[in-house]
Parts: C-alpha cells; sequence; structure tokens
C-alpha cells in the first residue's frame, strides 16, 4: 500500500491540520519561546560591552575616582542621600560606594542579582589598587584592607517590597482581561449573546456590567494579596490606602477594556486565548514586574513607559513603597485611563454578538 493513501498517514495530516488551526496552540509553541528570547535577549543582552552601574554616596577620593574613570567597564553616577537605596532595590545600580570621611568605604549591594555579586569584586579591586597607590606614593607599604558588604534588608527596601506592587498590577491585568475577554467569548461560543441580543436593553450597558462586575472581583483580590504580603512578609503601604484603592480600580478598569476589546470579535475560546497572551506577553516581560524596566534599550523606553502594565506598576510601588499621593501618580493614571476609554469605545463600535 502507497504510505501517502494509507490510513496513519491522513490521520497524521489530520492531527498536524487540526493543530496549526488552533492559533493558542501555535502561539505558545513557536511565539512564546521566540519572544520571551528576544525580550530577554534584549534586557540582559550580553553582546554588547560590559557594564558596571556604581553609584558613588559622599565625598569620593580623587585616586579612586581616577580608578573608575580609567576602566571603561564602570559607569559611575554620584547620586543623593536619599536616592540610592531605591536605585539599588529597583536595578537602577549594581552597587553602592557609600564614602564616609575618614572611614573605608561601604560597599551596598543586591546579594540576590549576579551582577551586584560581580560589581562588587570590580570594585575592590579598583579601592585596593586606589589604595595601593596611595599607599606607594607615601613610601609605605601598601595593606589590603577589608571592604564588608553591607545588604539592604530594612522592610521597603527588600526585593519583595519591590515585587509585591508589581504582582498585583500582573493580577489586575490578568483579571481584568481574562475575566472579561474569555467571558465574552465563552457566552459567544455557547450562543448565550444571541439571547442578550433579543432583549431590550442597550449594548454599551451590557459591556459596562460585565467590566464593573469584574472589578468587585478584582477589589477582594487585591485585598487578599496586600494583605498576605504584610502579614506573611511584612509589606506594608506608606500611602493613603483610598488611593491605593483609586490605583486599583484605574488599573483594573484599563485592563477590562482592552480586555473588551480583544475578545469583541473572536469566535472561539482557543482565539481569544491566543490573543490575550499574546497582548500581555510584552508586558510581564517589559513591564517592570520582575526587574526593572530601565533595562531595555534607551530606543525602546517611551513604548515601555506606556504600556498600561508599566503605568500601573510605577503608580502601585509609588503609593505602596514611597508613600505619593495622587499628584504624583497622576500620569499614569491619565494613561492608564486612556487606555481604557479607547479601547472600549473601539469595542462598542467593532462589539459582535455572535
Amino acid at each position: 500500500m502507497n504510505l501517502f493513501q494509507s490510513p496513519l498517514w491522513h490521520l497524521v495530516l489530520c492531527r498536524l491540520r487540526l493543530f496549526y488551526r488552533q492559533p493558542a496552540a501555535v502561539f505558545w509553541t513557536y511565539g512564546f519561546p521566540l519572544m520571551m528570547i528576544t525580550a530577554l535577549g534584549l534586557a540582559f543582552r550580553g553582546e554588547q560591552k560590559v557594564e558596571i552601574l556604581v553609584d558613588t554616596v559622599g565625598p569620593v577620593s580623587e585616586s579612586i575616582l581616577a580608578q573608575f574613570r580609567s576602566d571603561t567597564r564602570f559607569v559611575v553616577k554620584t547620586v543623593a542621600e536619599s536616592e540610592w537605596k531605591r536605585r539599588l532595590q529597583v536595578g537602577k545600580t549594581d552597587l553602592v560606594l557609600h564614602a564616609r570621611a575618614d572611614e573605608t568605604p561601604e560597599l551596598w549591594i543586591e546579594p540576590r542579582r549576579a551582577e551586584s555579586r560581580l560589581a562588587q569584586q570590580a570594585v575592590e579591586n579598583v579601592l585596593l589598587r586606589a589604595k595601593a597607590e596611595v599607599s606607594h606614593g607615601a613610601g609605605g607599604k601598601a595593606q589590603e584592607p577589608e571592604f564588608p558588604a553591607h545588604f539592604l534588608e530594612e522592610k521597603g527596601t527588600r526585593y519583595i517590597d519591590f515585587l509585591l506592587p508589581g504582582m498585583i498590577g500582573m493580577n489586575l491585568m490578568g483579571g481584568g482581561m481574562w475575566g472579561v475577554g474569555f467571558v465574552l467569548v465563552d457566552m459567544r461560543v455557547r450562543k448565550l449573546l444571541k439571547r442578550f441580543l433579543a432583549t431590550p436593553m442597550r449594548q454599551s450597558d451590557f459591556l459596562l456590567s460585565v467590566m464593573i462586575a469584574r472589578l468587585f472581583f478584582a477589589v477582594f483580590d487585591m485585598v487578599f494579596l496586600v494583605a498576605f504580603g504584610y502579614f506573611a512578609f511584612g509589606v506594608a503601604s506608606q500611602g493613603n490606602p483610598l488611593t491605593l484603592i483609586l490605583v486599583m480600580l484605574v488599573g483594573g478598569a484599563s485592563f477590562s477594556g482592552i480586555g473588551l476589546l480583544v475578545a469583541s470579535r473572536a469566535q472561539t475560546v482557543e482565539s481569544v486565548s491566543g490573543l490575550m497572551n499574546l497582548v500581555m506577553l510584552p508586558m510581564w516581560i517589559a513591564s517592570g514586574v520582575f526587574f526593572s524596566a530601565e533595562r531595555f534599550p534607551a530606543e525602546m523606553q517611551p513604548i515601555i513607559q506606556a504600556l498600561p502594565l508599566t503605568c500601573l506598576t510605577h503608580a502601585l510601588r509609588a503609593v505602596m513603597l514611597e508613600g505619593q499621593g495622587l499628584t504624583a501618580v497622576w500620569p499614569q493614571l491619565l494613561i492608564l485611563t486612556l487606555w481604557g476609554s479607547v479601547c472600549f469605545g473601539v469595542a462598542l463600535k467593532i462589539f459582535r454578538w455572535k
């Protein structure tokens, strides 16, 4: 029997065709790995020149600065006393050299990051060379000093403090999009939307009801996450609770509008799953949930900073970690409102009941 006429061959062809007709399966098999490799490759690009980001605080001696200038690997920036902890926490610098008068310089690192550990070794070598030059010029024998490394362990400066607002933002994104988009497409697949079409109601009322119902669930989800972070890890919000709730509601409404747009014409659960993952994946990676968004190239920053999840995580961290009010986060809230309003308006125009 000819192989191409055998039942086995036709069954294999059938399975292959079924696979390629499922957008979600194709996306997770081919699209997801490619996007992950591309995004993380840009964020942690190893082919570029090695850069060691060092912040200096206090009066650093000229001999130490000269050693840093002679090594092209170092990017040295002088920062204020009130800034360096936050910059180290969010990954804007690899190490902080805290100079104190008449004392050995203190090195502050983030031990959970490999870049910070490598920066510690490089900076210690610079300090040793500077010390050796001074001792040699004075005619004495250089003694190798110790440079103990200090870690940020107090509440508000730990990695978990940085991570929790990002996870809350990611949960609001997932809840808004899946809680609205998936529900609508499931209703379309089960022919329930056709029944609503026959009722005397406005389309806008129906779509708004889905979004508002999702926001009620989002409030309880966020209360649970904030309470869990407080009791399990001691992460306390420094800002006004009402401001925090407002930021969460605006973020949840924005992502509900985006989920509504994604689901406005999708005909199957598989297709809307693939579309929602395609929309959310870039924000998972680039919006600063797990590491600072500033790791991406400068050319990408305007786009990254305009993403709704980036705006939401920045606003949440400003309120929870820095105690900022509405006057500080209104730009992020404005962008989130624009995302939600525009997406809802477009979805209202193109929405299909069947």
